[in-house]
Protein backbone atom coordinates (compact mmCIF):
# COMPACT_ATOMS: atom_id res chain seq x y z
CA UNK A 1 0.00 0.00 0.00
CA UNK A 2 1.32 3.74 -0.60
CA UNK A 3 0.98 6.94 0.94
CA UNK A 4 -1.13 9.15 -1.59
CA UNK A 5 -0.78 13.13 -1.27
CA UNK A 6 -3.37 14.59 -3.46
CA UNK A 7 -3.25 18.29 -4.10
CA UNK A 8 -6.89 19.40 -5.32
CA UNK A 9 -9.49 22.27 -4.61
CA UNK A 10 -12.44 19.85 -5.75
CA UNK A 11 -14.56 19.80 -2.87
CA UNK A 12 -15.53 16.00 -3.50
CA UNK A 13 -13.52 13.44 -2.31
CA UNK A 14 -10.42 12.18 -3.98
CA UNK A 15 -12.32 9.35 -6.03
CA UNK A 16 -14.10 12.42 -8.12
CA UNK A 17 -10.73 13.36 -9.14
CA UNK A 18 -9.29 10.48 -9.76
CA UNK A 19 -12.08 7.78 -9.99
CA UNK A 20 -9.90 4.12 -9.86
CA UNK A 21 -8.27 5.05 -6.78
CA UNK A 22 -11.52 4.43 -4.53
CA UNK A 23 -10.96 0.80 -5.52
CA UNK A 24 -7.75 0.82 -4.75
CA UNK A 25 -6.11 -0.42 -1.27
CA UNK A 26 -3.58 2.77 -1.25
CA UNK A 27 -4.21 5.34 1.80
CA UNK A 28 -4.96 8.94 0.17
CA UNK A 29 -4.32 12.32 1.89
CA UNK A 30 -6.07 15.22 0.70
CA UNK A 31 -4.76 19.01 0.79
CA UNK A 32 -5.30 22.18 -0.73
CA UNK A 33 -3.67 22.59 -4.38
CA UNK A 34 -1.03 25.89 -2.70
CA UNK A 35 2.40 25.33 -2.76
CA UNK A 36 2.23 26.51 1.04
CA UNK A 37 0.84 23.02 2.08
CA UNK A 38 4.30 21.26 1.32
CA UNK A 39 5.84 22.90 4.51
CA UNK A 40 4.43 20.50 6.47
CA UNK A 41 2.83 18.00 4.63
CA UNK A 42 2.19 14.23 5.85
CA UNK A 43 4.87 11.72 4.41
CA UNK A 44 3.66 10.37 0.89
CA UNK A 45 5.38 7.95 -1.55
CA UNK A 46 3.82 9.71 -4.66
CA UNK A 47 2.13 13.10 -5.49
CA UNK A 48 -0.90 13.79 -7.23
CA UNK A 49 -1.71 17.50 -8.43
CA UNK A 50 -5.41 17.60 -9.91
CA UNK A 51 -4.39 19.24 -13.18
CA UNK A 52 -7.96 18.61 -14.33
CA UNK A 53 -8.95 22.29 -14.97
CA UNK A 54 -6.91 25.54 -14.89
CA UNK A 55 -3.86 24.39 -16.40
CA UNK A 56 -1.67 27.15 -15.93
CA UNK A 57 -2.59 27.16 -12.21
CA UNK A 58 -1.80 23.56 -12.13
CA UNK A 59 1.56 24.03 -14.23
CA UNK A 60 2.51 26.84 -11.79
CA UNK A 61 2.65 24.61 -9.13
CA UNK A 62 3.72 21.75 -10.26
CA UNK A 63 6.62 23.55 -11.27
CA UNK A 64 6.77 25.44 -7.60
CA UNK A 65 6.31 22.30 -5.64
CA UNK A 66 9.44 20.79 -7.73
CA UNK A 67 11.17 24.05 -6.93
CA UNK A 68 11.33 22.66 -3.25
CA UNK A 69 13.64 19.96 -4.09
CA UNK A 70 10.92 17.63 -2.86
CA UNK A 71 11.75 13.88 -3.30
CA UNK A 72 8.62 12.10 -3.81
CA UNK A 73 7.39 11.17 -7.70
CA UNK A 74 4.91 14.38 -9.20
CA UNK A 75 1.93 13.12 -10.90
CA UNK A 76 -0.18 15.46 -12.94
CA UNK A 77 -4.52 14.24 -13.01
CA UNK A 78 -5.35 15.31 -16.25
CA UNK A 79 -8.14 15.07 -19.04
CA UNK A 80 -7.92 14.18 -22.16
CA UNK A 81 -8.10 17.15 -23.55
CA UNK A 82 -5.38 18.71 -21.12
CA UNK A 83 -2.87 16.48 -22.56
CA UNK A 84 -2.46 18.87 -25.42
CA UNK A 85 -1.08 21.14 -22.54
CA UNK A 86 1.55 18.88 -21.26
CA UNK A 87 5.03 19.56 -21.79
CA UNK A 88 8.55 19.21 -19.96
CA UNK A 89 8.21 22.61 -18.15
CA UNK A 90 5.49 20.71 -16.47
CA UNK A 91 8.46 19.45 -14.55
CA UNK A 92 6.46 16.37 -13.45
CA UNK A 93 7.61 12.75 -13.42
CA UNK A 94 4.10 11.10 -14.79
CA UNK A 95 0.70 11.66 -16.19
CA UNK A 96 -2.74 9.71 -15.23
CA UNK A 97 -5.56 10.41 -17.05
CA UNK A 98 -8.70 11.32 -14.44
CA UNK A 99 -10.36 8.17 -16.40
CA UNK A 100 -7.43 5.83 -16.08
CA UNK A 101 -9.05 2.19 -14.76
CA UNK A 102 -7.78 0.65 -11.44
CA UNK A 103 -4.67 -1.28 -13.48
CA UNK A 104 -3.35 1.59 -15.08
CA UNK A 105 -3.35 3.53 -11.73
CA UNK A 106 -1.87 0.83 -9.67
CA UNK A 107 0.84 0.84 -12.21
CA UNK A 108 1.71 4.13 -12.37
CA UNK A 109 1.93 3.96 -8.76
CA UNK A 110 4.45 1.17 -8.65
CA UNK A 111 7.04 2.40 -11.42
CA UNK A 112 6.81 5.92 -10.00
CA UNK A 113 8.16 4.45 -6.52
CA UNK A 114 10.10 1.90 -7.80
CA UNK A 115 12.11 4.97 -10.04
CA UNK A 116 12.29 6.88 -6.88
CA UNK A 117 13.60 4.12 -4.39
CA UNK A 118 16.23 3.99 -7.24
CA UNK A 119 17.48 7.46 -7.25
CA UNK A 120 17.43 7.31 -3.13
CA UNK A 121 19.70 4.35 -3.80
CA UNK A 122 22.18 6.04 -5.98
CA UNK A 123 25.55 7.57 -4.91
CA UNK A 124 25.17 10.90 -3.12
CA UNK A 125 26.31 13.92 -4.64
CA UNK A 126 29.84 14.56 -2.71
CA UNK A 127 29.76 18.29 -0.94
CA UNK A 128 31.48 21.09 -2.67
CA UNK A 129 33.81 22.79 -0.97
CA UNK A 130 35.54 25.96 -1.95
CA UNK A 131 36.95 28.21 0.67
CA UNK A 132 34.70 29.04 3.20
CA UNK A 133 31.57 27.81 1.25
CA UNK A 134 30.60 24.04 1.81
CA UNK A 135 27.46 23.03 -1.13
CA UNK A 136 25.37 20.07 -0.40
CA UNK A 137 23.76 19.50 -3.88
CA UNK A 138 21.32 16.65 -2.09
CA UNK A 139 20.22 18.95 1.16
CA UNK A 140 20.20 21.92 -1.07
CA UNK A 141 21.72 23.58 1.26
CA UNK A 142 24.93 25.98 1.11
CA UNK A 143 27.18 26.55 4.92
CA UNK A 144 29.73 29.82 5.20
CA UNK A 145 32.85 28.17 7.91
CA UNK A 146 29.58 25.67 9.50
CA UNK A 147 27.10 28.00 9.46
CA UNK A 148 23.71 27.42 7.42
CA UNK A 149 22.95 29.92 4.48
CA UNK A 150 18.59 30.90 4.49
CA UNK A 151 18.68 31.05 0.50
CA UNK A 152 15.93 30.69 -1.78
CA UNK A 153 15.73 28.43 -4.47
CA UNK A 154 17.62 30.45 -7.07
CA UNK A 155 19.95 31.88 -4.68
CA UNK A 156 20.90 28.46 -3.82
CA UNK A 157 21.59 27.60 -7.58
CA UNK A 158 23.08 30.65 -8.79
CA UNK A 159 26.02 30.44 -5.49
CA UNK A 160 26.38 27.07 -6.43
CA UNK A 161 27.28 27.12 -10.25
CA UNK A 162 29.65 30.00 -9.02
CA UNK A 163 31.04 27.92 -6.81
CA UNK A 164 31.38 24.61 -9.11
CA UNK A 165 33.68 27.21 -11.63
CA UNK A 166 35.55 29.28 -9.17
CA UNK A 167 37.82 32.03 -10.40
CA UNK A 168 36.13 31.84 -13.74
CA UNK A 169 34.10 35.63 -14.82
CA UNK A 170 30.52 34.58 -16.42
CA UNK A 171 28.72 37.56 -18.17
CA UNK A 172 25.05 38.48 -16.69
CA UNK A 173 23.60 36.36 -19.63
CA UNK A 174 25.65 33.57 -19.06
CA UNK A 175 24.56 33.36 -15.71
CA UNK A 176 20.79 34.02 -16.56
CA UNK A 177 21.53 30.81 -19.27
CA UNK A 178 22.73 28.67 -16.72
CA UNK A 179 21.03 29.25 -14.28
CA UNK A 180 17.35 30.54 -15.20
CA UNK A 181 17.07 28.23 -18.36
CA UNK A 182 16.09 29.31 -21.47
CA UNK A 183 12.68 29.80 -21.54
CA UNK A 184 13.27 32.36 -18.41
CA UNK A 185 12.31 36.14 -20.12
CA UNK A 186 13.46 38.42 -17.70
CA UNK A 187 16.40 40.98 -17.85
CA UNK A 188 19.32 40.25 -16.64
CA UNK A 189 19.13 42.78 -14.07
CA UNK A 190 18.21 39.51 -12.21
CA UNK A 191 21.09 38.66 -11.97
CA UNK A 192 22.48 41.50 -9.96
CA UNK A 193 19.59 41.74 -7.70
CA UNK A 194 19.99 37.92 -6.98
CA UNK A 195 24.06 38.66 -6.38
CA UNK A 196 22.83 41.44 -4.12
CA UNK A 197 21.06 39.30 -1.65
CA UNK A 198 23.59 36.56 -1.82
CA UNK A 199 26.51 39.47 -0.94
CA UNK A 200 23.89 40.24 1.99
CA UNK A 201 23.81 36.85 3.19
CA UNK A 202 27.25 36.20 2.88
CA UNK A 203 27.93 39.07 5.71
CA UNK A 204 30.52 42.05 4.89
CA UNK A 205 33.19 39.64 5.89
CA UNK A 206 32.36 37.31 3.51
CA UNK A 207 30.41 39.58 0.19
CA UNK A 208 33.95 39.85 -1.52
CA UNK A 209 33.82 35.72 -2.48
CA UNK A 210 31.12 36.62 -5.70
CA UNK A 211 33.70 39.04 -6.80
CA UNK A 212 32.49 41.65 -9.80
CA UNK A 213 34.63 41.70 -13.21
CA UNK A 214 33.89 44.95 -14.79
CA UNK A 215 32.23 45.36 -17.96
CA UNK A 216 31.86 41.29 -17.97
CA UNK A 217 29.96 39.83 -15.12
CA UNK A 218 30.74 37.94 -12.31
CA UNK A 219 33.15 35.39 -10.47
CA UNK A 220 33.13 33.49 -6.88
CA UNK A 221 37.03 34.31 -5.66
CA UNK A 222 37.43 31.48 -2.83
CA UNK A 223 40.19 33.01 -1.30
CA UNK A 224 38.75 36.94 -1.44
CA UNK A 225 38.98 36.86 2.26
CA UNK A 226 42.48 35.71 2.89
CA UNK A 227 43.45 38.50 0.26
CA UNK A 228 41.32 40.94 1.79
CA UNK A 229 42.67 40.11 5.49
CA UNK A 230 46.32 40.10 4.13
CA UNK A 231 45.71 43.75 2.40
CA UNK A 232 43.96 45.19 5.38
CA UNK A 233 45.90 47.79 7.14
Amino acid sequence: MARLLLLTNALAPSTEVLPALGLLGHAVRVLPAEPAVMVDAPEHDVLLVDARRELAQARALCRMIRATGTLAPLVAVLTEGGLAALTVEWEVDDALLDTAGPAEVEARVRLARGRAAARSEAVAAPEIEAGDIVIDEDAYSARLRGQQLDLTYKEFELLKYLVQHPGRAFTREQLLHEVWGHDYYGGTRTIDVHVRRLRAKLGQDHEVLIGTVRNVGYRFVPDAVEASVETAP
